[in-house]
C-alpha cells in the first residue's frame, strides 16, 4: 500500500520523474516546477504525493487559479506512475488533496479532465457554477467543485497561473 502526505522538498526529483513518465512529453512535469516557482500560484501543502516506502509512485497538485477575479483552485496535474495506475493511488491523492484544501478554508476547484473519473469526488460541470475556460471545452470536461456548498462560489472565466500558458 502506499501512504499520501504532502510533497518535501526532497519529493521533487522524484514528482518530476513520475509525472514525466505518466504523459506523454515532460511538459507536465515541467509544468509542475514552474508552478512551484510561482509564488502566486504555489499553496504549501496543496501538492500531494503518495509513496511506497521511499519511492514517490504518484503527485496531484492544486494551485491558484481566479474565477471571475476570486480565488479558487485548479487541480492539475495528476500523474502516477504508469506502473501504479488503476490502483487506487490517484483517488487516494486527489481525496487527500480536496480535504487538506477543505482544512485551509478553500472552497471552488477546478478541473478539465475525464468526464467519467472525476465525478466520483463531486465533480459536476463547472457551466452549472457559471464558470467558464478561457478556451473552447467540452461542457461535460471542465468539471468544478464546491468544498463548502454553504459558501458562495465566484462565477466567470478561469484565470490560470502563467505557467499554464493560457
Amino acid at each position: 500500500m502506499w501512504i499520501t502526505r504532502p510533497e518535501t522538498p526532497d519529493d521533487r526529483a522524484a514528482i518530476h520523474a513520475v509525472t514525466a513518465a505518466a504523459f506523454p512529453t515532460a511538459d507536465e512535469a515541467d509544468l509542475v516546477d514552474a508552478l512551484r516557482a510561482d509564488p502566486n500560484a504555489w499553496i504549501g501543502g496543496l501538492s500531494i504525493v503518495a509513496t511506497e516506502g521511499d519511492a514517490v509512485v504518484g503527485h496531484a497538485l492544486l494551485t491558484r487559479c481566479q474565477v471571475g477575479g476570486h480565488p479558487a483552485l485548479a487541480l492539475a496535474p495528476c500523474s502516477v506512475r504508469p506502473d501504479r495506475q488503476r490502483q487506487g493511488v490517484g483517488d487516494a491523492m486527489i481525496r487527500f488533496a480536496l480535504a487538506a484544501a477543505r482544512d485551509l478554508g478553500e472552497n471552488l476547484v477546478v478541473v478539465l479532465g475525464h468526464a467519467e473519473y472525476y465525478p466520483r469526488f463531486g465533480f459536476t460541470p463547472a457551466s452549472g457554477f457559471g464558470v467558464r475556460a478561457p478556451f473552447d471545452v467540452p461542457d461535460e470536461a471542465l468539471m468544478a467543485l464546491s468544498l463548502d456548498p454553504a459558501r458562495p462560489t465566484p462565477t466567470g472565466v478561469i484565470a490560470y497561473p502563467a505557467a499554464f500558458g493560457v
